[in-house]
């Protein structure tokens, strides 16, 4: 591991501020030149380890540096990509290992992986037996094929945005009588699962993709599981939300990756240019600039390495607390929001998807760290954009169990988003907080954005004690707790047989610095007897409804201080201590004569194994602190005291105090959803309809009902929308 000399936080920001003016990479590396008077002439991006607090992870995430979802309680993994990208993480001084310290030649060897995983099998155990990463095309085909081999239960969708570049973004839905006209509007609740946000996370399309192939094929083969979710709900599958981007990682990937294996270059010294390496390791989309629709040559020349230059971060474009901690304001940097929430047409089609049908589950596909993130994505004791903490999910304790089920079947932690770093505008914060149907983010894999593809079959099918489980498991439970009535709501009465019902709700969804309407409005023709049961959303949304949050007592119940000699420098030293009673939040603080430099790492100990719960890093002269949470009596903890660069042999002072926590909250509203009832395209009748979570409504219809057509309908200032 290397330990840089440690400067102050502040020194950060200041260079964060000068990287944010450049317009592209090249331009940091001269910001670089101004700075030290040298650049290096070869630089080999790279992926690095830094040890980092949840603090020290906010920091980095918002520094301008590509931050990765890779990240634990003391480690988040950063891609360097210019010289002028070390110069910035030098800055924070913190500790930091090279794991992968060359990216490009790592590409050539994946490439090489994947030719030799290919020639070695006639096909994969995957569903579709695919032995190599798709491109754009192979997708757009295989989505169209699907549905022209199987119209019974498949239907290609295409969502009504064009790309950046013009491209039509394909999904297919997967349900029984699907193409029916009968049964284009019907009582079904939906699953959607989405893939390639973010271009270079490649496996996240693949697992979208085969998750569709498996539905089919165990539908057709009379599966006693997977026949009966076709039948019930409505799967949609989107495996390439974002082709513009997703197009120009793959294809650099693919090929300069192979040209930098060759010990002669076959494009006369060119491999140096593209061994950027080019688009391969993009994140954004392909908005060249604000307001302005792309021009598809300037994203291929406009080379974006990593997350940094032209695009969009869709999964930072969603409206809910648009703008807000860990999205960036400057379109250099890699986590940069847009404008507004939804400015991009990639993210318009996403929530026009959902907001037009009951979703009542979705995962955004994502790579890599072994996560499953649930809403929401902000610490909840932060203050939110209506002066409150942000609080918990309304639904944690449910989302946190399904998120523990769902994890059991492919070994990945089950976290809240923001324990990985804070994050405004994700998918899954937008369509839980909007519509109530539950949302997660799944990070697939250990080690990077796109592996050997090997480790992608692995990943889907599970391996060592997930063997026969693995995502393809956690999809079909995700898909199971979409059908069950106890995660969502259903609206149910008697209407006139083919009429045509609508549920709209519209409200106001905060961003980070206002509000923007937000509507749902999802259509069901009345099926032949006149009796529906509709799967619905609850009517509440989660952000209307009351907060809850922690609120420290006034003071501790219980305080405590030990005392330790300072070792040697570069050496440290163990305090063990075992909690006498239990407590929501402990605050430990090391305290020290001098103004010099300790650190502070805390850890669990259970049995021979030792696991790091925090840390404390602060700049010379500032002492260290930490936060301990649900604290049990009698458990084990380890305090290191590390002396960076302090006196020796002092004396230092962990002084411990033990809170309870009381939970406080706001009152939330109460909304409806309007149940509007069209017959012959005219509105003849409108209802207010209040459900929870887990409930019924009767809903008890007059103009609309089984007797009921020949009425007069409503004027026409009363009429609802209709279909949308």
């Amino acid at each position: 591991m290397h330990r840089t000399p440690r400067r102050r936080l502040a020194v950060a920001a200041g260079l964060a501020a000068g990287l944010a003016l450049a317009a592209l990479p090249t331009a940091q590396a001269g910001l670089l030149g101004d700075l030290t008077g040298t650049v290096e002439e070869a630089f080999a991006p790279q992926l690095v380890t830094v040890t980092a607090d949840l603090a020290e992870r906010n920091l980095l995430a918002g520094s301008g540096l590509d931050v990765t979802e890779h990240a634990g309680h003391d480690y988040v993994e950063v891609v360097l990509h210019t010289p002028a990208d070390l110069v910035l993480l030098e800055t924070f001084d913190l500790p930091y290992e090279v794991r992968i310290p060359d990216l490009v030649r790592r590409e050539a060897e994946i490439q090489a992986a994947n030719q030799a995983y290919a020639a070695s099998v006639d096909a994969s155990p995957l569903p579709s037996g695919r032995d190599t990463y798709r491109t754009l095309e192979d997708y757009n085909a295989e989505m169209q094929a699907l549905a022209s081999d199987h119209p019974d239960i498949v239907k290609l969708l295409e969502l009504p945005h064009r790309s950046i570049e013009g491209k039509t973004i394909y999904g297919v839905e997967i349900a029984t009588g699907v193409n029916d006209s009968e049964a284009a509007d019907d009582e079904r609740p939906s699953f959607v699962l989405m893939g390639l946000h973010h271009a270079r996370e490649w496996p996240s399309g693949e697992h979208t993709m085969e998750f569709a192939h498996d539905l089919v094929q165990g539908y057709e083969a009379g599966d006693a599981r997977i026949a009966p979710l076709v039948e019930q709900a409505r799967t949609v599958l989107v495996p390439v939300v974002n082709p513009d981007g997703f197009e120009k990682s793959v294809n650099d990937g693919m090929l300069v990756d192979l040209n930098v294996l060759n010990e002669y270059d076959p494009l006369g010294g060119q491999t140096a240019i593209l061994a950027t390496p080019g688009n391969a390791y993009k994140r954004k989309n392909c908005r060249p600039f604000d307001g302005v629709d792309g021009i598809p040559v300037f994203c291929d020349l406009a080379k974006s390495p990593g997350g940094f230059g032209v695009g969009v971060d869709l999964n930072r474009n969603y409206g809910a607390f648009h703008g807000g901690p860990g999205a960036a304001a400057e379109p250099i940097d890699p986590t940069y929001h847009g404008p507004d929430g939804f400015s991009e047409p990639e993210t318009q089609n996403v929530r026009e998807l959902v907001s037009s049908r009951h979703v009542t589950m979705l995962i955004s596909n994502h790579t890599f760290s072994n996560l499953i993130l649930r809403p929401n994505g902000v610490n909840p004791q932060t203050i939110g954009p209506d002066g409150n903490p942000v609080g918990d999910a309304p639904d944690e304790d449910a989302m946190k169990h399904l998120g523990a089920h769902m994890a059991e079947q492919n070994g990945y932690a089950n976290i809240h988003g923001w324990e990985l770093y804070d994050t405004t505008g994700t998918t899954e914060d937008w369509s839980y907080n909007a519509t109530g149907g539950y949302g997660y983010t799944f990070e697939i894999g250990p080690d990077e954005f796109h592996p050997p593809f090997p480790h992608v079959v692995d990943e889907y099918l599970g391996a060592g004690e997930h063997a026969g489980k693995g995502n393809r498991e956690a999809y079909l439970i995700a898909l199971e707790a979409a059908l069950d009535p106890a995660t969502h709501s259903i609206v149910t009465g008697q209407a006139v047989e083919g009429a045509t019902l609508l549920l709209t709700r519209t409200g106001a969804t905060p961003t980070w610095e206002g509000s923007f309407t937000d509507t749902v409005e999802t259509v069901l023709t009345v099926p032949p007897g006149g009796d529906f049961r509709w799967h619905t959303n609850p009517s509440t949304r989660p952000l209307a409804m009351g907060k809850r949050f922690d609120v420290l007592a006034e003071d501790p119940k219980h305080t405590f201080t030990t005392t330790g000699t300072v070792p040697m420098v570069g050496e440290s030293v163990d305090v063990a201590w075992s909690p006498s009673q239990s407590a929501d939040v402990v605050t430990v603080d090391l305290g020290w004569d001098l103004p010099d430099d300790l650190d502070l790492e805390v850890y669990r100990i259970e049995g021979d194994q030792e696991t790091q719960v925090t840390t404390s890093g602060n700049a010379p002269g500032e002492k260290e602190s930490v936060t301990l949470v649900d604290v049990e009596a009698g458990a084990e903890y380890v305090f290191r005291v590390i002396n960076y660069a302090a006196v020796p042999e002092q004396e230092f002072r962990l002084d411990l105090a033990y809170f309870d926590a009381g939970t406080a909250g706001t009152t939330g509203l109460i909304e409806a959803w309007t149940l509007t009832c069209e017959i012959d395209g005219q509105v003849v009748e409108q209802v207010p309809v209040v459900v929870d979570r887990g409930q019924t409504a009767l809903v008890d219809l007059d103009v609309c009902g089984p007797a009921g057509p020949a009425k007069k309908p409503l004027p026409p200032q009363a009429h609802g929308k209709g279909r949308s």
